[in-house]
């Protein structure tokens, strides 16, 4: 496919020499369109040779080929990262002084910023504005990561990973609907540990791969993300505020917390069924003989939480408890669509069917889980379970198929 990669005027634009690496290497042919004083930041001849194509900042050069209006309408994708508020503020006037700026006004194929810039000129009213301009248009505005800005600053600002730039403007590529546009969605990923002391704890192998596709193609969708982290080890997903914990409790905490004006919540952490009753203080000693027996308690489970505090939120308000598919889900207290995860290793489809009515939640992805299979590895195979509903049979293939597949089905309940 054909990339406009343009580069504004920050010091992050370094970083987007390893994005039009990913690019290229993924074979996309990529123009590389910078603003005029981001060379001061990366030179020409950098963008050139990394590009294999001639790089210009001037509307006047080439004009025969007339390259103000032949790179926008030729692109299949047009992004713009590091986006400063600058270009920001012209991309939603339609203002077009430059090569990049005509570019925008004259793409017709998705249009991608990843913005950087520092904390009080994102915050402020005008950035604010414009940014609500360019979605209210159709252009993906990708929020800012948290995190170490220019000099002793910090705060949210900082470019997200070029590699999770990379992977929205993969999905945005391949060309999944804006279906979530406005929503707010909350997604669990990685798996709790409950601590035993300070060294030990108990936990699973659960990566949070499928959780960050789920985020990224929710990004990708349209939604406002947030996504409760436990214990991954994988870049934030671009354009998603993540919550990072470690135990069930701190989960539990931080899913219902988020969730409290949320139109879905996907829980696809593992989440430990126990914990210690006491957590030691120091570490636990070797001893000639048997060990000390370990004392378990159960942990909250935060999935019926949820479809429990729904279903008496709604039935105070008057309204059903579970909404059908295309039912309108605009009403009662949020969230108004809640996914549940199982990963079973016998009897999947039966433990999933009983999952389902126990918990009270709309959809339940069951898969099966073992060497190989699930966690930690690029793909997955499933079944999602719908509460009223067919199953629908999720062949296996890359973690994003499946997170797509589950976005439909979310989105067909918040019509």
């Amino acid at each position: 496919m054909r990339v406009v990669l343009g580069v504004s005027a920050g010091i992050a634009a370094y970083k987007a020499c390893e994005l039009l690496r990913l690019f290229t290497e993924s074979g996309h042919e990529v123009r590389v369109v910078p603003t005029r004083d981001a060379l001061r930041f990366v030179g020409e001849p950098t963008w050139a040779a990394l590009s294999g194509h001639p790089v210009t900042v001037d509307v006047w050069d080439g004009v025969h080929e007339v390259p103000h209006v032949r790179l926008g309408q030729q692109a299949d994708l047009v992004v713009v990262a590091p986006a400063t508020a600058d270009v920001l503020a012209k991309a939603a006037h339609g203002l077009a002084g430059d090569l990049l700026t005509t570019t925008l006004l004259t793409a017709r194929c998705p249009v991608v910023f990843a913005p950087a810039m520092h904390t009080e000129m994102w915050e402020h009213p005008a950035t604010v504005a414009n940014v609500a301009t360019l979605r209210e248009r159709g252009s993906i505005v990708i929020d800012p990561a948290v995190g170490r800005l220019t000099g002793v600053d910090t705060g949210p600002g900082r470019l997200p990973d070029p590699a999770e730039i990379f992977e929205i403007c993969r999905t945005v590529m391949a060309g999944r609907p804006r279906d979530l546009e406005g929503r707010k969605v909350v997604v669990s990923a990685g798996g709790t540990r409950e601590a035993l002391d300070p060294v030990r704890f108990l936990g699973n192998r659960s990566s949070g791969l499928q959780g960050y596709a789920l985020a990224r193609t929710a990004v990708a969708r349209g939604a406002e993300v947030t996504l409760v982290a436990a214990n991954v080890s994988l870049p934030d997903p671009a354009g998603a505020k993540v919550v990072r914990v470690e135990s069930a409790l701190e989960l539990r905490e931080a899913v219902l917390t988020a969730s409290a004006d949320a139109d879905a919540v996907v829980m696809a952490a593992a989440v430990a069924d126990f914990r210690p009753a006491v957590r030691r203080e120091s570490k636990i000693k070797k001893r000639d003989g048997e060990p000390e027996p370990i004392e378990l308690v159960k942990n909250p489970d935060i999935l019926a939480e949820l479809g429990e505090r729904r279903r008496a939120a709604r039935q105070a308000a008057g309204v059903g408890s579970v909404p059908g598919p295309g039912a309108s889900s605009g009403v009662g207290a949020p969230p108004y669509v809640i996914v549940g995860f199982a990963a079973e290793t016998d009897d999947v489809l039966a433990n999933g069917q009983a999952k389902l009515a126990r918990k009270g939640c709309d959809l339940l992805v069951v898969n099966q889980v073992g060497e190989g299979l699930a966690f930690g590895t690029p793909d997955n195979a499933a079944t999602v379970l719908v509460a009223g509903g067919s199953p629908v049979e999720v062949p296996r293939g890359p973690k994003e198929d499946l997170a797509d597949t589950v976005w439909g089905l979310v989105a067909a309940r918040l019509v």
